[in-house]
């Protein structure tokens, strides 16, 4: 993925993109800024205390798009700790994603996981809810 400067207003901030691929990363990007992605996760393992990427509320970072480039910017507005196997409808319908489903949710976040890393039931997420704060211009 290349590298692009952030606007003056971000450039201390974190950066990422969703998913696993530039296709994903566009894909859930849109969701965020159609406002039907409000939260998101990730394997708690891939987020170890005191990580410059772990979310921390109240933190503003900027999300950005399969090419890499500077796309959006969200607000971290709730941080918890939960396990796969206890995760619920409303999370699994936050996230935005397919059918807004639980099973769906499960469905999908499974694969995710099984060629990210690996997967278990009570494996822990590190869960997020944010809200976007502003759409950037992108070239």
């Amino acid at each position: 993925m290349a590298s692009f400067a952030l606007p003056p207003a971000y450039a201390g901030a974190q950066t990422f993109h969703f998913g696993d691929s530039p296709e994903m990363a566009d894909d859930l990007l849109a969701l965020v800024t159609a406002g039907a992605k409000t939260a998101t996760c990730g394997a708690l393992r891939d987020f170890p205390e005191g990580s410059p990427s772990r979310p921390v509320v109240g933190r503003r970072d900027v999300v950005l798009d399969g090419q890499g480039r500077p796309a959006a910017v969200i607000e971290t507005m709730e941080v918890t700790i939960r396990r796969f196997d206890e995760m619920d409808e409303q999370f699994a319908f936050d996230e935005g994603e397919g059918f807004r489903t639980l099973k769906y949710w499960r469905e999908g976040h499974r694969a995710y996981w099984e060629r990210n890393g690996g997967w278990s039931a009570d494996m822990e997420l590190i869960c997020e809810r944010f809200k976007l704060v502003e759409v950037l211009p992108r070239d």
